[in-house]
Formats: structure tokens, sequence, C-alpha cells
């Protein structure tokens, strides 16, 4: 038990095994835990509520889903048969000061949160959760391309566009596996670090040119860096795979006309590696909830 969780009430609303293994790490933490939209209904300590009001009412710290919000204000909740919707009017029902945490919050949301002075804590964003999160999200990017391909990763071209922490850690993954890996940055410290690890390393000015022998491309950049300059270059036989925010950085249309096929594959981690994924938030959510509740 983490002595200063002990009585704390946190909101866990929707979400999908991830926050499933978060919400019973919080019940051991001595946390008492309102949910919305998650089968907890066997779990003591924890309340199954029957709206977002209910969770929200009297709650010290609020716990959306990893990818947050849609453009529709609909909360990600992979086990509610219906919509479950956040509107900044059912924020106002917490106290200013009262941290939510999330993923990654989209403009929207990050919006509402602020209207109603509440603490805004992006997990994604911390160094401690995306290196970790950085593993199963390779994992899955390389199954992805097994699963789609006919030709093994060993022997084969790939280029990992981004080189930030899960470019880093597929990158390395892909060259265990032997495959001949480029990567593809800005950044020219990024570019000295990809060639200590034993790849190559390409800007983004010669990539155009040096494209054409790519079997796999794996995006990690949210903009559009997959273009039809780039893409008009690219082999028919080559796969894409865009780990990137929707809309990702790669022009979908544009490579469905040109016969290549291109997968947008964001939190990976939650859908190739859920429990695992839910293990590393509950490593770190509840030391950000004793951080956060301190400053109150």
């Amino acid at each position: 038990m983490q002595p200063w969780l002990k009585g704390v009430t946190v909101a866990v609303l929707g979400g999908d095994a991830r926050e499933v293994t978060l919400a019973r790490s919080l019940v051991d933490a001595g946390c008492l835990v309102r949910t919305v939209g998650l089968p907890l209904d066997d779990c003591p300590g924890v309340s199954v509520c029957p709206d977002i009001p209910a969770a929200l009412e009297g709650s010290q710290a609020v716990i959306l889903p990893i990818p947050g919000i849609n453009d529709r204000g609909e909360l990600y909740s992979a086990f509610s048969g219906q919509p479950v919707v956040l509107t900044s009017k059912l924020l106002s029902i917490l106290p200013q000061g009262t941290p939510v945490l999330v993923g990654v919050a989209r403009k929207a949301l990050a919006g509402m949160i602020s209207e109603y002075g509440l603490r805004l804590v992006e997990v994604l964003k911390k160094d401690e959760v995306a290196i970790l999160n950085s593993i199963p999200s390779a994992e899955g990017a390389i199954q992805l391309a097994m699963e789609n391909s006919a030709i093994t990763i060993h022997g084969s071209r790939s280029f990992v566009l981004g080189f930030g922490r899960t470019g880093m850690t597929l990158a390395r993954k892909l060259k265990a596996l032997d495959s001949r890996t480029a990567v593809v940055a800005r950044n020219p410290a990024q570019r000295a670090r990809a060639v200590e690890m034993g790849m190559e390393a390409v800007d983004f000015q010669a990539f155009e040119a040096a494209v054409a022998g790519a079997d796999f491309l794996f995006n990690t950049v949210p903009e559009v860096v997959l273009d039809r300059r780039v893409l008009v270059r690219v082999s028919a036989d080559a796969i894409i795979i865009d780990l990137a925010s929707p809309p990702g950085g790669t022009d979908f249309v544009e490579a469905q006309r040109l016969g290549i096929k291109a997968i947008l594959a964001p939190g990976l981690p939650g859908k190739v590696a859920p429990l695992t994924a839910g293990r590393i938030l509950a490593e770190v959510v509840p030391r950000i909830l004793v951080e956060e509740l301190a400053l109150r």
C-alpha cells in the first residue's frame, strides 16, 4: 500500500485492459476507485458508477484513457457498448486544481481542462512511461510487418522515420533481427547516435532518393513525411507501418492509389501487450498521483 494514497478517491473513466490493471493497482495502493466503462464489478475497493457525474463527484483525481477523447468528445472505452462522452460541463464538477491524467491530450481536451482550472498531466510525455511503452510499440510494429509481408525481417531493408523514444527502440530491435536498418532523422545528433549503434543514418533531404530500396517503412513522426513525392519512389511490395497518432504521417489516399500497403497503427501497447502496458502504468501512475496531490 502507498500510504500517501490511502483513502484518496480516484475516478478512472473508460479505457481498456490497461486501465483495468491500473485500477486494481490503485486499490492495492489504498485508493477508493470509481470507474465508468470498465469490467470491475467483482473487484473489492472499486465502485462501478452508472455515469461520469457519479464518478467525478468528490473525486480528488481523474484518470482518462491513454488515447483520451476523439473529436466528438467520446472517451476511448473498449468495454462500453455505447459512447461515453466527456464534456466540459461534466469537468466543472471537479474543484480547481484537480489533476487529470491522460496519455496525450488533443487540443479540445486540453482546452476543456484549462477552462475549469484543472491540472493536465500527459503521462506519455514522461520519459519513464514513454521509454517503457516503446517496447510493446516496437514489438507490435514488427509483428504487423511480419503478418503483412511475404519476406522475413532478417535480410530486409528497413527505414525508421524519427529517432525519438519509440524510433530508437524499434530501430534497435530491427537491427537485432538482422534487418539492414536506416534511421531517418532531422537532428544531426540523432543521426550520429544511429551510426554509433551500427545503423545507417539518413536526413530527410536524402531520404527521398534512398527510399526505393525499402522493404519496410516504420514512421513515428507525427506529421506527413510520407507524401506523394516520397511514395512514388516506394516499391509497391513495400509495407508501411505508421505508429504516429491519427491521422499519422502517411498520405494514405496516395498510398492506396499507388498500390502500397500502408497501415495506421497507433496505440499498439494496448492492443498487442495490454497487460504489460497496464503494469507500466501501475508502476508509474501512483507516484505521479502522490506528486500531483502534494501540490494541491
